[in-house]
């Protein structure tokens, strides 16, 4: 018996990639097209850019320190970098930059809080954020629950760090507080002089103030008006004993 005769079977012809190819290219051709017509269109641009929480530093301020504007590319600068240059303003505590597209963009500021105001040797009034950073008060602003600082150098170490410890110790305890003025001895070179509404005197210093706040305002709350000294040791002699120690002494004199 003969053998049939196989066919032989033709192997596949490669397809024709040429075709595949211009496809690619016209694809990215027009996804180039789409970027550029993007990018150019006002979709890329801030259109909106809004401030929260600023007080002491206007949104002109804010913005020509930020760099933004509207009509800005949206995607040019990233948030942090935003937020990082806003801190670099010395009132600036905090800054926190969202951005929404299209074209939006919100700013919340968190500034130092005020802890004291400061009275110039001009007789102008202004306040001092908890940073020692002195800033201009809005006309017509009076100052609430804060004491007056007088006397201080402009720059005076000492007055920064009375800054912050005041912004450290609740207004409850600082409340009663008009002035303090500076008084440095050898041995507290950071010594300072505290007046109050309710009319006492007190003594004590910067490094030590924070940790005497809550004593001082118990004393402060029931004893009569007096003299306070709150340093390492302690004293509080009221004015009327003073007053009947020098009667004493004026008696004496007589006799």
């Amino acid at each position: 018996m003969s053998k049939a005769n196989v066919p032989v079977l033709k192997e596949p012809a490669p397809k024709k990639k040429s075709g595949r190819k211009i496809k690619t290219i016209l694809i990215l051709l027009f996804l180039a097209l789409l970027c550029v017509l993007f990018f150019r269109s006002s979709l890329s641009k801030i259109s909106v850019i809004t401030f929260e929480g600023n007080t002491y530093t206007t949104e002109a301020e804010l913005l020509g320190v930020s760099g933004l504007q509207v009509g800005s590319p949206f995607f040019a600068v990233s948030a942090d970098h935003i937020a990082r240059k806003l801190e670099e303003i010395p009132s600036v505590q905090q800054a926190k930059v969202d951005k929404s597209f299209p074209g939006g963009v919100k700013i919340r500021i968190e500034e130092y809080p005020i802890a004291a105001y400061e009275l110039t040797a001009e007789g102008i009034l202004q306040g001092l954020l908890a940073n020692g950073t002195r800033i201009e008060l809005k006309d017509g602003s009076m100052p609430v629950d804060k004491p007056i600082l007088t006397g201080w150098k402009a720059d005076d170490e000492s007055l920064v760090k009375l800054c912050r410890t005041l912004s450290q110790i609740p207004d409850e305890l600082t409340a009663d507080i008009s002035e303090i003025v500076p008084s440095p001895t050898l041995s507290y070179p950071d010594r300072i002089k505290l007046y109050t509404r309710s009319k006492f005197e007190i003594i004590s210093a910067i490094s030590l103030l924070a940790k005497k706040a809550e004593y001082m305002n118990e004393i402060l709350q029931t004893q009569d008006p007096g003299k306070l000294t709150l340093l390492d040791a302690d004293s509080y002699v009221p004015y009327s004993a003073e007053e009947d120690a020098n009667d004493g002494q004026n008696d004496t004199t007589h006799d």
